[in-house]
């Protein structure tokens, strides 16, 4: 595999505001698209809006507390952090820091849901009983400290458990087999899936054997429970390349490549056989063209298989250029690559390292609106070449 760039390297670091002008053009589908494109969205969001009377209870929390709300981004960064906290003090104040500063009162009885209000009821007296008014003093302070801090062990379990139940609107499951069984309960059966692994990169070799394994296994599991043939119908399951070597990054891409694109293909192969897709997850920007150099690199060796694909992230800025890249790959082979077109996931870390590296410009888009747009050029580029 050749270590030189890849034909659209150029744009990694393009001038945003140029390359914006440039892809308006693509983004525009014209007045008698946008109209239909208006009603069919119109069609969407009322036939969801009729449906939410029938959402439970959870479903109506996570509704009153999006991410449009302070108190709903609070709850949501507090989720995350809880689970990377060993210890019980730190976890205690962690809560302290985040309850009490919101305005839970605002959110009280705006929503129908009995559960929403008496969650908020819960929300609003944790953040009295955890925060101490010091202006007060002899019993009074002293007995808001006994039951502040007496109360620390029940307002913990009591979050830790919401974080759970807040986790499942999320996470189908802590492995495969409990994923699949709760993909098959009412309610869910009738979703197609990619089944994704949650964790970090690898860092040693025995790491990357170890998710080696559980992704042969995965892919059985997978195999077992689709009922629909055609694999296009299927679930399927999405794959990190960073997590089967240790040393997945771009100083690396002789090696990388020479190891890894064979066992990549070793794991494609086997989902071949149990008639299962492979998604090849996107990562950070940095690592773009070494995944789809052993994407290639293994895609040319699957001869009639239609079920190796992969994500493109559209906060890049060589988005629509993959996507160009990937249409001459497919002209070689004449064999279906399946995409999944999405925003992105790692938008503050992509400007964080840029910042780091001094670099000239991002190699992501620093406006959601200019995300939009590549997300919309990419979209007619892939519909205008569906049949290519």
């Amino acid at each position: 595999m050749s270590q030189s760039p890849l034909p659209f390297s150029a744009h990694y670091l393009i001038d945003e505001e140029t390359w914006v002008n440039q892809l308006l053009d693509y983004a525009n589908p014209g007045a008698s698209k946008r109209q239909q494109i208006k009603q069919l969205a119109n069609q969407l969001v009322n036939n969801v809006r009729s449906k939410i009377d029938d959402m439970d209870g959870v479903d109506a929390f996570m509704k009153e507390y999006d991410l449009s709300s302070k108190e709903g981004i609070l709850l949501m960064c507090l989720a995350e952090a809880l689970l990377r906290i060993p210890d019980k003090g730190t976890a205690d104040k962690l809560i302290k820091d985040k309850i009490s500063e919101a305005d839970w009162k605002s959110h009280l009885g705006k929503s129908e849901s009995l559960f929403v209000n008496a969650s908020t009821w819960g929300l609003m007296l944790t953040g009295k009983i955890i925060d101490i008014d010091d202006s007060k003093s002899g019993m009074k302070l002293a007995l808001d400290k006994f039951i502040n801090k007496t109360g620390e062990p029940v307002i913990r379990k009591g979050i830790h458990r919401a974080m759970q139940v807040m986790g499942k609107q999320f996470v189908m499951g802590r492995n495969i087999k409990e994923a699949i069984k709760r993909s098959g309960k009412k309610g869910f059966k009738d979703y197609r899936y990619s089944y994704d692994m949650l964790g970090e990169a690898a860092l040693t070799q025995e790491d990357a054997d170890r998710y080696f394994d559980a992704y042969l296994s995965s892919i059985a599991s997978i195999a077992d429970a689709n009922t629909k043939r055609h694999i296009n119908d299927a679930s399927s399951i999405s794959i990190k390349l960073s997590a089967l070597h240790p040393r997945y990054e771009v100083a690396n891409v002789s090696r990388v490549v020479n190891e890894l694109a064979p066992k990549v293909l070793q794991i494609t192969n086997y989902a071949k056989q149990l008639n299962v897709a492979i998604t090849i997850d996107a990562e950070e920007a940095d690592r773009l063209e070494l995944s789809l150099k052993i994407f290639a690199e293994v895609y040319a060796q699957l001869e009639d298989y239609q079920g190796f694909g992969l994500v493109v992230q559209a906060y890049q800025k060589r988005a629509l250029k993959v996507l160009e890249w990937l249409a001459d790959l497919y002209d070689q082979h004449k064999r279906l690559i399946p995409l999944r077109l999405v925003k992105g996931a790692y938008w503050d870390t992509e400007v964080k390292r840029a910042q780091e590296q001094g670099l000239s410009h991002y190699p992501v888009f620093t406006r959601k609106v200019n995300t939009d747009v590549s997300y919309l050029a990419c979209t007619q580029f892939l519909l205008t070449n569906r049949k290519r």
